[in-house]
């Protein structure tokens, strides 16, 4: 997926794979507010996350054409829970990217959707990359890393870092904050760590809608 053949708005069709991508991997459906994404966090999460609401309402305007899908967090909150193995194969953490903007990106080889996005992810991280801002795609194929490596390979992914979760772990664990129904599943996060808004399916995440959102949420 590119600029020059872009992806759109989730289908009906596409959102229907992920979703059955996301049953035969584990995953069970969960609810997704129309006024906003969570779980009923409430006092905690305001605690956590003071501005977050804030700016979360300043951006919900960005949240439109290719990224229209994007729905705002009713209540920030930090991913406590959330965790992967970096490219050295060690366990991590969001804790681990304090100070950025993160675009965290939930993905598998044998999602279409995932597939499709890819290069667009990649398009970004290479676009607005930066101390500032980083697109973190998390694979959670089973076995070892070898095929997620052979396809971002294949297709000239060349930008992205290979993190991982060959547990699922890290899909369960978005699933019980009502964030996560299938894949692709993509969070934006605040330089605090907090979440701002999520989105299941895929975008097309090279586009200026998407760039627009980024910047937004970096606050440049």
């Amino acid at each position: 997926m590119t600029t020059k053949k872009p992806f759109g708005l989730p289908s009906v069709k596409l959102i229907a794979i992920a979703a059955v991508a996301g049953v035969v991997a584990g995953a069970a459906a969960v609810y997704v507010k129309e006024t906003g994404i969570g779980n009923g966090v409430g006092d905690t999460a305001s605690a956590e996350c003071p501005l977050a609401k804030e700016r979360t309402a300043n951006l919900t305007p960005l949240m439109k054409g290719q990224v229209a899908a994007m729905v705002a967090a009713s209540e920030p909150r930090k991913l406590t829970t959330v965790s992967f193995n970096g490219p050295d194969g060690k366990p991590t953490t969001l804790d681990h990217f304090a100070g950025k903007t993160v675009l965290l990106n939930l993905w598998a080889t044998w999602c279409v959707p995932c597939r499709e996005e890819m290069p667009a992810l990649n398009a970004l991280e290479k676009d607005m990359g930066s101390d500032k801002f980083q697109v973190v795609t998390v694979n959670i194929d089973t076995g070892d890393d070898e095929k997620p490596k052979a396809f971002l390979s294949e297709i000239g992914v060349d930008a992205l870092q290979l993190y991982r979760d060959n547990t699922i772990g890290v899909f369960n664990s978005l699933k019980k904050e009502g964030l996560a129904f299938g894949l692709p599943v993509t969070l934006l996060l605040d330089d605090k760590g907090c979440l701002i808004s999520a989105m299941n399916g895929p975008a097309a995440w090279d586009s200026e809608d998407a760039k627009a959102l980024i910047k937004g949420a970096i606050g440049s």
